[in-house]
């Protein structure tokens, strides 16, 4: 390991993939639960879903109309109708009728099951019954005015999901649609990889909670919230642990109210010039290393392991300045927080933009700049947000996506294409 990699080193600086790989060193797929379907939304299966039904489970109508032996009824039109018996009627969820014998026909409604004997059903559009008929037994015969083929508007049974047939692999992300696939083969609880609970501390004398009186000299904890809502939309539980004092023992109290985390953000008390209590907590706690990270915003990061009464919880440290923050909460805990509930791709999307303004980089840092995508002409376009310092959050609330600028590059100019790692996909960017 050079020099220059070594935490040791106070003007070490790590690239962003460093970082990430010593951070998800440490992560793995949380343990398998049992889940109400309902509860699954996002989650990662663990299990093969294998039905034991067939689906449909019969033979049965696509269309309301009659169930006829497609032979009687080939050469049937309307100069020259065939008659048939009508024996009976059948409705969905019904059981089939019999046996159909020549020359009869079963009045039937879409998803009633197929008599036996049967083999296609014409629709009442195309017979004498026009459906209006109030009182259909009345009339026993029913003329057919269209030649038919064997298996017309049958749907056969397990043309949708055979009995034992795998319907979904372990490893796949549950979805609505495959969540309605797991209720018709019956399955109300599957086994998924558990959602990792996440405990966000932020610390700072000069931190109030939302909602209580701002005093003077102070700021408003807005860490914690888009940390937490960040939390929530990768697919973790948050917990938010509240605001630490600039002290050994507020910190500590804190931290120890974790310990039933699978993971540990704090926010602040992280870089060069702030206290380095958090720094001494954590390690009389548990091991740390601190970190200047190669990336714009989001430079100091501390990365842990928390000892909690035997057990180790895993810390990542973000820089206080609140879009430093939340682009390193991107990079870094975003991935570790998808690793533990058993997704394979970790990354964010990455489209290619052509760029409306310049991005300046004087310190050879890998830049992400807050930014908005749009679409002109079917090409993407990027154009930069407002201030790009770590402390205006209201640019970092305007944009979709990160635009980047490599470490080896001082400048992109306006023209060029960049790549954008995609924070949200509002519709009207497709």
């Amino acid at each position: 390991m050079s020099s220059k990699h070594h935490a040791g080193h106070h003007e070490s600086m790590i690239d962003v993939e460093d970082a990430l790989s010593k951070i998800l060193a440490v992560f793995r797929p949380l343990s398998i639960q049992e889940t109400s379907i309902l509860e699954t939304n996002g989650m990662v299966l663990a299990e093969d879903i294998i039905s034991e039904i067939n689906i449909p489970p019969l033979d049965n109508s696509a269309m309301d109309g009659y169930a006829v032996k497609y032979e009687n009824v080939e050469n049937a039109s309307s100069k020259t109708p065939k008659k048939l018996k009508i024996v009976g009627t059948t409705a969905a969820g019904e059981l089939p009728y019999s046996t159909l014998l020549n020359n009869e026909s079963i009045r039937i409604m879409t998803g009633a099951p197929i008599p036996t004997g049967a083999n296609a059903v014409v629709p009442f559009e195309k017979t004498s019954d026009n459906f209006n008929n109030k009182n259909p037994n009345t009339t026993c015969e029913v003329q057919i005015l269209t030649g038919s083929f064997a298996g017309q508007n049958v749907r056969k049974a397990g043309q949708d999901v055979k009995n034992g047939e795998i319907v979904l692999k372990s490893g796949s992300v549950l979805h609505p649609s495959h969540i309605a696939l797991i209720a018709s083969v019956g399955k109300a609880t599957v086994k998924v990889f558990r959602r990792p609970q996440v405990a966000i501390l932020a610390t700072g004398n000069e931190i109030t909670k939302p909602g209580n009186k701002l005093e003077q000299g102070r700021i408003y904890d807005s860490n914690s919230y888009g940390i937490a809502s960040a939390v929530t939309e990768a697919g973790g539980n948050p917990l938010i642990v509240g605001i630490a004092k600039d002290n050994f023992d507020s910190i500590e109290k804190k931290l120890n109210q974790c310990k039933d985390s699978d993971l540990v953000i704090t926010s602040a008390g992280v870089s060069k010039g702030d206290f380095d209590i958090v720094k001494n907590v954590l390690s009389q706690n548990g091991t740390i290393e601190f970190h200047s990270v190669r990336m714009k915003p989001g430079k100091p990061l501390a990365f842990g392991v928390l000892r909690q009464n035997k057990k180790l919880i895993p810390l990542v440290g973000l820089p206080g300045n609140p879009v430093s923050a939340l682009v390193a909460f991107e990079q870094f805990c975003r991935p570790a927080i998808r690793l533990m509930l058993g997704h394979k791709f970790i990354p964010r999307a990455t489209i290619k933009a052509i760029l409306d303004d310049d991005i300046d980089n004087p310190d050879g840092r890998r830049i992400y700049a807050r930014s908005l995508v749009y679409k002109k002409n079917d090409v993407y376009h990027v154009s930069l947000i407002g201030v790009q310092s770590s402390n205006i959050l209201s640019a970092m609330g305007k944009a979709n996506g990160l635009a980047i600028c490599p470490e080896n590059k001082t400048l992109v100019k306006a023209g060029e294409a960049v790549a954008v790692m995609m924070l949200y996909w509002p519709s009207e960017v497709f």
